[in-house]
């Protein structure tokens, strides 16, 4: 009679029709004369099948772990490497003799009872197999997988026959030019343990049982692997759309760590264990890795997309998107090998779908920025003519999105700036041609900069004192161009960018320069060779003292915060005022200081007026008066 347990039997392969020996006839042996089967005297085949279950026995109930305490508690593969793959030889050769009895004689009671035999050994060999993947979760982590798979010279998606096993003792693996370490060697020898039950189950049509023990305890790595990554599935779209912004931000540090890490060890080095135990059958790897990693892969791709979908916008969180863009990209070649198989299509696509839903929110923040730097309209006065807090917000976003340049090219494409064919080149400042047409994002960068010049031109027009608003223009453009030499704007705007604005910057100096001391230098103007009278001495001193002082208290309201811009303008400033008033000073200062009162007239030497002008642009010492004089500057000319 069967034994308890009888299940159908697969003859030889998976892949051959399956015979179920309890059954009293089959329709692939339905005329048993043609075996010419003899009960009187032995067939060939029973012959074979009675040696085999003689040489089978001793071994497979010896490991038989319902019988003894030895074999219930002992592992046959950590108690004897040699004596293990005795086992699955022995296991094999009995499953070839019974195919190749069966096509004798598929009603024999020899069959019945290598049956009882193969349940018992598959029995230890489900053990096996679970013990193996239990125990070995140190040395079967995906980490060690990916050292083991590209340090050591084993094929891991080669496929061998089920039936070729190497009786070598210590199942040493080579190593391309040096040698592994004992942990990868040992990895490397479950993998191979693993790889040979697995074969053998398969082949003796004990698949199922054989895939929903790896399954289970793969995919629990996976997704305990995820979860400790902090990657889980968000909550409902409300919940994510009240979520604080600290609280999304820390999710998406984490989701940005854990990609890394899941494509670069933990799928990479699943699938290369997958195709390893699974090489003889295509079809089994696929559905195998699929079915532990689709979860894990499935809540770590979509993650993206449904903080694009349920997360409030703004333009300062473009940087966390652009992060997570740049992640997808950066991976998306393993993406595309790792989960290669037809049936994980889903997850490249979802990973495609949070790739496409991030460029559109990356879009759609570039476009509100521009339009917030476009509708700003505030009339605050910088004191001092220092740098506008618009200035400094605008640049320290832009220099953040010059960081992504490579990426924004991507999500961007070749479309250029809305203003690209209504204005001139000259006033995107840098070289653009047909022969040598400037790229689309770097023409992107120069229009926002440019947007934000025009906003410093009209800001600079609510300055009454038109010298001061020359020095706004001189010090928030120095600010610009000093932000771009530093940063990777350098490379997307080009020397001659840079060039162009700093000419700018002496302009706008010069003009400062002129409109605020130019009545200093007048006040000294007489005539060097014509003698002059004590009282026209009294008068060149008394016009110099009521122009400097005029000049240094407006222009002591100035601040220059750039050291090289004040250093340069204070230089300027100094050469063209104290060695005209030296040379007067020194020539008619005895004269002067004979008369009464003299300290009335000469109120300055040239050393006070060194000392003063480098107490200059160092910020307010009270406040300036104002007057409407000309027209205000711009920074388009």
């Amino acid at each position: 009679m069967p034994r308890k347990g009888m299940r159908t039997l697969n003859w030889f392969s998976p892949k051959h029709p399956t015979v179920d020996i309890t059954s009293p006839s089959t329709s692939q042996f339905s005329s048993p004369s043609r075996f010419a089967y003899s009960p009187s005297r032995p067939s060939f085949s029973e012959a074979v099948i009675d040696r085999t279950i003689e040489m089978a026995e001793p071994m497979i109930t010896k490991w038989d772990p319902d019988t003894t305490t030895f074999a219930k508690v002992t592992s046959l593969f950590y108690e004897n490497r040699k004596e293990a793959k005795n086992f699955i030889k022995v296991v094999n050769n009995l499953h070839k003799a019974m195919h190749f009895h069966a096509t004798e004689n598929s009603q024999s009671d020899k069959l019945i009872r290598a049956q009882a035999l193969m349940q018992i050994a598959m029995k230890r060999l489900q053990k096996e197999f679970y013990q193996i993947l239990s125990i070995n979760r140190a040395h079967l982590d995906p980490e060690s997988i990916s050292i083991v798979s590209s340090r050591t010279s084993i094929s891991i998606r080669s496929s061998t026959s089920e039936f070729d096993i190497e009786d070598n003792d210590d199942d040493r693996v080579a190593v391309a030019g040096e040698s592994i370490s004992e942990v990868e060697d040992f990895s490397n020898v479950v993998m191979i343990d693993l790889r040979l039950i697995a074969e053998c189950m398969i082949s003796t049509g004990y698949t199922l049982e054989c895939l929903k023990i790896y399954k289970v305890m793969r995919k629990s790595i996976i997704d305990e692997a995820i979860y400790r990554l902090g990657v889980e599935k968000l909550m409902s779209s409300s919940q994510v759309h009240k979520m604080r912004w600290e609280v999304m931000d820390m999710k998406i540090k984490d989701w940005l760590n854990a990609v890394d890490v899941a494509m670069k060890t933990l799928f990479n080095g699943e699938r290369i264990l997958s195709d390893y135990v699974f090489a003889s059958n295509d079809a089994i790897r696929e559905s195998c890795f699929t079915e532990i990693s689709k979860d894990g892969a499935m809540t770590l791709f979509s993650f993206p997309e449904i903080v694009v979908k349920n997360s409030k916008k703004s333009p300062e969180k473009v940087f966390r998107l652009l992060d997570m863009y740049t992640s997808i990209v950066e991976h998306w070649a393993g993406i595309e090998a790792t989960f290669s198989f037809d049936s994980e299509s889903v997850l490249r696509s979802q990973a495609l779908t949070s790739l496409v839903k991030l460029g559109e929110s990356i879009r759609t923040a570039l476009s509100e920025f521009e339009i917030s730097l476009l509708k700003e309209s505030s009339k605050t006065i910088i004191a001092g003519g220092g740098i506008h807090p618009l200035v400094i917000d605008a640049m320290n976003y832009i220099i953040l999105l010059a960081d992504y340049s490579n990426v924004l090219s991507d999500i961007l494409g070749e479309s250029l700036p809305p203003a690209k064919g209504s204005l001139p080149e000259s006033y995107f400042g840098i070289a653009d041609s047909d022969e040598s047409p400037a790229p689309a994002i770097s023409l992107r960068f120069a229009w926002l900069i440019l947007i934000l010049f025009c906003k410093l031109d009209a800001k600079a027009k609510h300055y009454k004192e038109v010298s001061l608003a020359y020095l706004f223009l001189a010090n928030n453009l120095q600010y610009i161009v000093v932000k771009v030499r530093s940063s990777n704007l350098k490379y997307l705007l080009g020397e001659n960018w840079i060039s162009k604005q700093e000419g700018k910057i002496k302009k706008f100096a010069l003009n400062y320069e002129r409109l605020g001391w130019s009545h200093v230098i007048e006040s000294l103007q007489h005539d060097p060779n014509a003698s002059m009278t004590p009282q026209q001495v009294k008068e060149v001193f008394k016009r110099f003292n009521s122009a400097f002082e005029q000049a240094y208290r407006k222009q002591s309201v100035c601040v220059v915060p750039n050291t090289k811009l004040r250093d340069d303008l204070k230089v300027s400033i100094a050469r063209k005022i104290l060695p005209v008033y030296r040379e007067f000073y020194n020539k008619h200062r005895d004269a002067i200081l004979k008369e009464r009162h003299s300290s009335h007239v000469v109120r300055f030497s040239p050393e006070d007026v060194g000392h003063h002008l480098s107490d200059l642009f160092f910020g307010p010492v009270e406040s300036g008066s104002s007057s409407t004089v000309e027209s205000s500057p711009s920074l388009l000319r």
